[in-house]
């Protein structure tokens, strides 16, 4: 048999060999998903497909490097385009960027920059004032072009607020970014859905260049993404998609899980392959996982199974505060390194949300355990990197207005508000960028002589970047760090914050030489802005480094660890307060509770606090209801510390949830809080029998209780009176 094929299970081998027509992989967690998509391509091209003929699409860079070694393993030399769907859209847009009225040096606005430009676009927008966030509003506009809802085809609904704020302010926007000659990232996906689409010439092109087209985690694309993929399958429909449903949880930000559930019936007869194979976790912890996702309703049925070992019990542990279970999550991670079973890079802590990771930081810092906090994007976000980038955006596109704003006094130039409002003004009233204006300045009366000089020696300085455009990288951003003083302000700061911030400067120029060394020397300068730009969420993770890894649910998704430690998982956290009152949302929820807990290879704890410090405020918390669902067989309760916790007095704290507030008390009277003995549900997971029933009085609206019969539940109303009540 072919090399190719030999180490594949039936099931695996069957979605490798298929090459014509359309194909359906639904693949479990930790069932060979990335092995089945590499020896696909591979197998495409020992079947004589040329390698131009192939593209493949993932969602992270990280995904789509090791996509491509793996193929570079398998077939040497014969390189096939595996990317991002948002570089390869970029890419396509440098190709045809005048069909959707760009320039071929545009540039690509970060979330920090578009927020920026939205600013900007509020500060003059005329009519009534807007009482809708920045963020609310460029949210609403990101949903919209992921919905594929143009300026022009944009509706509001009646009556509804935020939908009347876009209205206003979407044109404005996107009038801004032409402008600029620039897109935000919702925009690559529109204009190249939108260039397939009134472009058939384009689309036929396309079709026949990429032949063959497979995408890696189908489940996460959006309404954009499947109009492109599907508007390059129409005359050659070989699209393979590879995805679980089970395992789809960016909905917030416009993944539509329709595109998965509803893929045969897109594409009729369309081959439809099952990965049920684990070859990642242990027995014990893929059945919790599988107990806990058949909850949901919307889903393509699996029967995971493994091979692996029973494995130990899945643990849940409940703490007295989130300071205790930091505290012993450090412990428990120290004594296994110092033990010698385990390695600090064995390990990873998950949580909702980013501001829990604090006590975790903390806690490993005092046992002198090595950690990593993995925020992709925070790099390329630091102060210092966006004003050194900020320059080569510029020198690369003159209309980017959001980056001259940014550096024409950073450093300080002594070009101060005054004058930039005056070098607007001109260059709005003669329909010129306002790099042209600040090149016109000795026309614009209004600005001093002194300040004109000032703007003149910057655009003396812009001149002189935009000669370098086509140097390498290291050269251009050198040129930008000496040329511009921000070096010697840095320098004659005194700051430690400043020597920090010199210091990252120079990592941004170690990727620079890395990036020239890649590209032969010098590499296209709008490549490299599109590698700072397009930076995905678990970028900086570094996998040899022998350290904790401490990050979100979401940043674990396609990660694997040998232990795994699920955080605060309580009512309000997982599930998020945002998304329990919505199904769908709630099944979102839980679909992320099963990729933590499918991270886990050996050993897996969920835990919570009794109570827990967030945003500011104590409070108490409640299990999550997840907890019910998980199989008890599996699981092996835990409540370190509990006989010294407990004070005599519950401390002055307010429910995680409060789904109406307590009627008002008398003065003098305290309010009324949960009993010290009430029975919760995570201690229903270790109790060996129904506790006891609560007196009525102890009950009160809002309160999570489980019925001995029906189950959890939540009090939204009590009533009546007697023994019966």
């Amino acid at each position: 048999m072919n090399l190719l094929l030999d180490d594949l299970t039936p099931a695996q081998r069957d979605a490798v060999k298929h090459c014509e027509g359309p194909m359906l992989v639904l693949a479990g967690p930790g069932s060979g998903k990335t092995r089945v998509v590499t020896h696909r391509i591979a197998w495409l091209l020992h079947e004589g497909v040329p390698p131009q003929n192939i593209v493949a699409l993932t969602f992270t860079n990280k995904a789509a490097e090791e996509m491509q070694a793996r193929v570079e393993r398998l077939a040497p030399g014969r390189r096939v385009w595996v990317s991002t769907f948002h570089r390869f859209c970029a890419r396509l847009l440098r190709q045809y960027a005048p069909l959707v009225g760009l320039q071929e040096n545009y540039t690509i606005f970060d979330t920090a920059d578009s927020g920026q430009a939205l600013r900007r676009v509020l500060q003059t927008a005329d009519g009534p004032a807007l009482r809708c966030t920045p963020d609310s509003l460029r949210n609403a506009i990101s949903w919209a072009k992921n919905h594929l809802l143009t300026v022009e085809r944009y509706r509001p609904r009646h009556g509804d607020e935020l939908d009347a704020a876009v209205q206003r302010v979407y044109p404005a926007y996107q009038a801004l970014l032409t402008a600029a000659n620039a897109v935000d990232f919702d925009d690559l996906l529109l204009h190249v859905a939108e260039l397939l689409r009134e472009n058939p010439e384009v689309r036929r092109s396309l079709d026949e260049r990429y032949r063959f087209v497979l995408v890696d985690e189908y489940q996460d694309t959006n309404l954009a993404q499947y109009a492109i993929v599907r508007a390059l399958s129409i005359d050659h429909p070989n699209l393979a998609v590879t995805g679980d449903p089970d395992q789809s949880i960016y909905g917030w930000r416009g993944a539509n899980l329709g595109n998965i559930l509803e893929f045969d019936r897109d594409f009729p007869g369309a081959k439809v392959v099952r990965l049920e194979q684990n070859y990642r976790s242990t027995q014990r912890i893929l059945s919790v996982a599988a107990q806990l996702i058949s909850h949901n309703v919307k889903r393509k049925e699996k029967a995971l199974f493994t091979q692996n070992g029973v494995g130990t019990p899945v643990r849940i542990a409940r703490f007295p505060t989130q300071q205790d279970e930091a505290h012993a999550i450090a412990a428990t991670i120290a004594a296994a390194i110092r033990s010698g079973s385990r390695r600090a890079c064995d390990f990873a802590v998950f949580y909702r949300v980013n501001a829990l990771s604090r006590a975790f930081e903390f806690a490993l810092r005092e046992e002198g355990v090595p950690f990593q906090l993995v925020h992709g994007l925070e790099f390329f976000q630091r102060r210092e990197i966006k004003d050194t980038l900020a320059y080569v955006h510029l020198a690369g596109n003159p209309r980017n207005e959001i980056a001259l704003l940014r550096v024409i006094n950073v450093p300080p130039r002594g070009i101060g508000p005054t004058t930039v409002r005056r070098l607007t003004a001109h260059a709005a009233g003669r329909g010129m960028s306002l790099l042209e204006a600040a090149r016109d300045v000795k026309r614009i009366g209004t600005v001093k002589p002194a300040a004109a000089a000032k703007v003149r020696r910057f655009v003396a300085l812009m001149d002189r970047l935009s000669s370098l455009a086509g140097a390498p990288m290291e050269e251009l951003l050198g040129t930008v760090v000496a040329e511009s003083g921000y070096r010697e302000y840095l320098e004659q700061s005194g700051s430690p914050e400043d020597d920090d911030r010199l210091a990252n400067i120079e990592e941004l120029l170690t990727v620079a030489r890395e990036f020239d060394e890649r590209h032969g020397g010098a590499g296209p300068l709008e490549r490299f802005l599109e590698e700072t730009s397009l930076v995905s969420d678990t970028d900086d993770w570094e996998q040899v480094a022998d350290r904790v890894t401490l990050m979100t649910l979401h940043a674990a998704k396609g990660l694997e660890f040998p232990v795994v430690f699920i955080t605060a998982v309580e009512e309000g956290l997982i599930p998020h307060e945002r998304n329990r009152d919505h199904a769908d949302h709630l099944e979102e929820e839980r679909r992320l509770l099963f990729v933590g807990v499918t991270r886990a290879q050996e050993e897996l704890q969920l835990s919570m606090a009794r109570y827990r410090d967030f945003r500011g405020r104590r409070r108490m918390t409640i299990p999550s209801h997840f907890l019910m669902e998980l199989p008890r067989d599996e699981i092996r309760f835990e409540e370190p510390g509990s006989e010294r916790w407990m004070p005599a007095e519950p401390p002055d704290v307010e429910p995680v949830l409060a789904p109406a507030p307590d009627p008002p008390q008398p003065a003098g009277k305290a309010p009324r809080r949960m009993p010290a003995n009430m029975t919760t549900a995570a201690q229903m997971l270790g109790a060996g029998s129904p506790p006891e029933p609560a007196p009525p009085d102890t009950f009160a609206q809002g309160m999570l209780v489980c019925h001995p019969a029906r189950g959890l539940g939540r009090i939204v109303s009590l009533s009546g009176s007697g023994a019966g009540r």
